[in-house]
């Protein structure tokens, strides 16, 4: 049988072919096609959001959980003052740095009463202290002579428990600086052993707290071999202050996450921004000036410099009973610790004291020495 061959229809493949290719384009162009309109669609709504954002006010950020801040930004109010904070600065009665006079016999009674009361720690600026003997901050300047034996009695006048701890006593801190109770009284004795300037502060937890909210103070032990006879004798105690408000509408309190990231809004002597430059402590040309400085913090050091001259004498760590250093010009006073200064000036003027870290200078910590009648200002 014979066998023919098999026709192919070559017209036939090419017309499936060409179909099965415009179908596939046609299927791929319908999905560009949705894609597109999803991203027009996504692009509108960006578009309208933006145009929403730009026209509504802008929302004021919400307040800072200071508790759960972390590493977020911190609200600083440092430097904020109302305007007529000139004024109020020269009203203001500036705290009495002068060393006052030691208690005379065998024992020094000290008694001091807690209190909350509210305070300013610079022109117009309010502040919520718990304080020692109701002085605000710092507390009263203490001065015993060594070998005293220091009677110490605290009663709690506040609302919560507080103690006091003396940089200066060799004592069992469990037994002598224990938490008093609102309302109580507790009384412990040590012996002034140690000459020098120290803090001393409420020890009750958290302390960074406690100290920071104005409880702390200077106490100087006057040697019993003197040191060489001065003519002028001032108290510096250098400290921080951080706030949850500017303080000036109503007081601030203590802002914790500030603290913790050791950023101030305020750093003072003497517990109020810049009162030694519009009230300075003074002196008489060639007068000796002595300078005993306690840094509180609680946290930061104080780099103790005194513009326009060198110390003459310098004892850091406030070991008078060493041998003094000569010429210095800046001497680190460390948080907790103390130093003592002294400066002699000829020359009329006006000699600013400044912790040298000059980001406490913008923020409060600095003071003038006014030697004789200068005229003029300092730019300090």
């Amino acid at each position: 049988m014979a066998t023919h061959p098999t026709y192919v229809d070559h017209h036939h493949i090419e017309s499936d072919s060409s179909v099965f290719f415009k179908v596939a384009t046609l299927l791929l162009g319908i999905a560009v096609g949705i894609v597109g309109f999803f991203a027009l669609m996504m692009w509108a709504d960006a578009r309208d959001s933006r145009t929403d954002a730009s026209a509504a006010p802008a929302a004021r950020p919400a307040a800072v959980d200071h508790s759960q801040a972390g590493a977020m930004p911190l609200n600083s109010f440092a430097g904020v003052v109302p305007p007529n904070a000139q004024a109020l600065a020269e009203a203001h009665k500036a705290y009495d740095a002068a060393l006052p006079a030691a208690q005379a016999g065998p024992v020094a009674h000290v008694h001091l009463t807690l209190k909350d009361m509210t305070v300013q720690i610079a022109p117009g600026v309010k502040y919520n202290t718990w304080s020692f003997d109701g002085h605000g901050a710092p507390g009263p300047i203490l001065h015993v002579r060594q070998g005293q034996l220091v009677k110490m009695t605290l009663t709690n006048g506040g609302t919560i428990p507080h103690s006091i701890d003396f940089h200066a006593a060799r004592i069992a801190p469990n037994v002598a600086f224990r938490d008093v109770a609102p309302g109580e009284s507790f009384s412990f004795q040590f012996r002034a052993n140690d000459p020098g300037v120290f803090m001393y502060h409420c020890g009750t937890k958290p302390v960074l707290m406690h100290i920071a909210n104005g409880m702390y103070g200077a106490i100087v032990v006057s040697p019993a071999k003197p040191l060489p006879p001065v003519d002028k004798n001032y108290v510096l105690v250098a400290s921080e202050w951080y706030m949850t408000t500017d303080g000036i509408k109503q007081p601030a309190s203590f802002d914790m996450a500030k603290a913790h990231a050791m950023e101030p809004d305020w750093t003072t002597f003497n517990g109020y921004a810049n009162q030694y430059v519009t009230h300075p402590l003074t002196a008489k040309p060639g007068e000796r000036v002595r300078l005993w400085v306690v840094a509180a913090g609680p946290t930061l050091d104080t780099d103790f410099h005194v513009v326009g001259t060198i110390f003459d004498r310098a004892w850091p760590n406030a070991n008078i009973t060493g041998t003094p250093q000569h010429g210095v010009q800046t001497v680190q006073v460390p948080a907790g610790g103390g130093g003592v200064f002294d400066v002699k000036i000829n020359e009329p003027g006006l000699y600013p004291f400044v912790s040298h870290a000059f980001a406490h200078v913008d923020l409060g910590q600095v003071g003038l020495l006014k030697i004789g009648h200068p005229k003029g200002t300092m730019s300090h």
